[in-house]
């Protein structure tokens, strides 16, 4: 379990970078005037050069990968809520990185979310703990 969180904390840094990468380069790239085929095709073709949309798109594929190896070892009811706290890491980064102010509403939020996460982990530790389910009785039968 401690490995499969490690693995977790690294991809949440992973995608927190990527995240903080492809916005800072996003900006760079110019606002999207309208939704249209040619606008797409632009913010395309200048993002896929921007070196921090590559990082970004670079670190998000890390993320991608950790989460590849997460979902083969645990139960994707347990995973994916905690992938929420990638809210975390984003937010500070969001501070640091690009200077982004941060109210106490979205702070609360930041909390609610880790409260959500510590409920799943709680219901994942006390699910490690219960009994296995009884031996499948013949009909008819009496328990011993």
């Amino acid at each position: 379990m401690a490995k499969l969180l490690l693995i977790l904390l690294i991809g949440l840094v992973f995608e927190a970078a990527g995240v903080v990468f492809l916005k800072k380069g996003i900006t760079q790239v110019g606002e999207v005037k309208k939704v249209s085929v040619t606008e797409i095709v632009r913010i395309v073709k200048v993002g896929g050069t921007n070196p921090c949309v590559v990082w970004g798109v670079f670190f998000e594929a890390l993320f991608f990968a950790s989460l590849l190896i997460l979902m083969a070892k645990s139960d994707i009811s347990f995973l994916w809520p905690l992938t929420g706290l990638s809210f975390v890491p984003a937010t500070f980064a969001a501070m640091w990185f690009l200077h982004e102010r941060v109210s106490s509403v979205r702070w609360a939020g930041v909390v609610f979310i880790m409260i959500g996460v510590a409920l799943i982990s709680y219901s994942e530790h006390v699910k490690a703990k219960s009994p296995p389910p009884a031996a499948a009785r013949e009909p008819g039968t009496t328990p011993p």
